[in-house]
């Protein structure tokens, strides 16, 4: 996807979203539920105005700043040869947060039959997925990716440490979306337990090639 493409997605994607926050926005209730927790019960809740905006306002933040990201970078040539799935993956973020945006207005407007964690889960494995397709081909720099000191000091630490990265990370949106299949508090197991490990392993197998590479075979 080219960036030219991106932009105007994403900016139809957030209008889209204002647009649906204007056309209902006098049906909301004062105080908008905005949190639950992991029994899928309310435990949070903003002014109006907040509830129907807050989210298009930080999907179009994300966007300029992930726009940006690759012309500040001191590795952007690196980000470039990558650019194609990082748009992609700037647009998968801009629509899981209006995705997000669309539940919580429905569950707003009295639609609230449905369970948070089993509407959400899919959505966010899915993204977990993508980002395990784009570390594999992601590249040295300072922004994207797996950055630990041992991956930035090593082209051959930075990759071998995303070829593993990008297996864990979809295995770890699998297991995600299964998630789903099982109530509220069970269900947030499958995506803490399996994106804390996938990152942890990560860290440590980047130290560990790096002193393999310091000490030498």
């Amino acid at each position: 996807m080219s960036t030219r493409t991106t932009v105007i997605l994403t900016l139809v994607m957030i209008a889209a979203a204002v647009a649906l926050s204007l056309a209902v926005y006098g049906r909301l209730p004062e105080q908008v539920a905005s949190h639950w927790d992991i029994n899928d019960q309310v435990n949070g809740t903003m002014p109006r105005f907040w509830g129907a905006f807050l989210m298009p306002l930080i999907a179009l933040g994300m966007l300029g700043l992930f726009l940006l990201i690759p012309v500040i970078d001191p590795m952007r040539a690196n980000i470039a040869t990558f650019r194609r799935p990082f748009n992609v993956f700037i647009a998968l973020i801009v629509a899981f947060l209006l995705y997000l945006h669309v539940l919580t207005t429905l569950w707003n407007l009295g639609l609230d039959t449905f369970r948070m964690s089993s509407t959400l889960l899919p959505a966010m494995g899915l993204l977990f997925v993508f980002i395990g397709v784009m570390l594999r081909q992601a590249k040295r720099n300072f922004s994207i990716g797996i950055r630990t000191p041992w991956t930035l000091a090593s082209d051959r630490v930075w990759d071998r440490t995303h070829r593993l990265g990008a297996v864990l990370f979809v295995a770890a949106g699998i297991l995600v979306i299964l998630g789903a299949f099982f109530p509220g508090a069970v269900a947030y197991w499958f995506v803490f337990g399996p994106v804390i490990a996938a990152s942890l392993i990560s860290v440590v197998y980047s130290y560990i090639l790096w002193r393999e590479e310091q000490t030498g075979p």
